[in-house]
């Protein structure tokens, strides 16, 4: 399936790139006045009307052919699983966040007594662990 979407995600580039470059040789509109009373033009290659039909239908092609690769790859896309909703919410339930690790209780254990550590004080609750994934986006 990836060598599928390569070779879409390919297809694409290339006819965007043409697409830029045909447009941009493209003459306007106001262009085909001065074809019509004389103007250089009506010597080129393709002729006075000839350049801008065989640029035109082939800008319309290439279009035809992007819109395609656009359409299949917005349905392969969609088609293949992803097991969750966004990315934040992925990460959030895919790797679990470790368990902060209180310096205070580690120093503490080490420190040999008889005595038993003190309890916080009745007012005092414990610092909350800062949020991680979904949870530090604000909402409003």
């Amino acid at each position: 399936m990836n060598v599928v979407l390569n070779i879409l995600v390919g297809v694409q580039m290339l006819t965007a790139l043409a697409m830029i470059g045909l447009i941009l040789i493209q003459h306007g509109k106001g262009a085909d006045m001065g074809a019509a009373f004389g103007s250089g033009s009506a010597g080129s290659l393709f002729g006075a009307s000839g350049s801008a039909n065989f640029l035109s239908r082939t800008t319309g092609v290439l279009a035809a052919v992007f819109f395609a690769c656009t359409l299949l790859l917005a349905y392969f896309s969609h088609a293949r699983p992803t097991g969750g909703g966004s990315l934040l919410e992925r990460a959030a339930i895919g790797t679990p966040a470790p368990a902060p690790a209180s310096a205070a209780s580690g120093a503490a254990s080490q420190i040999p007594s008889g005595n038993a550590p003190a309890a916080p004080p009745a007012g005092a609750t414990a610092p909350a662990a800062p949020a991680s994934g979904a949870a530090q986006i604000p909402t409003k």
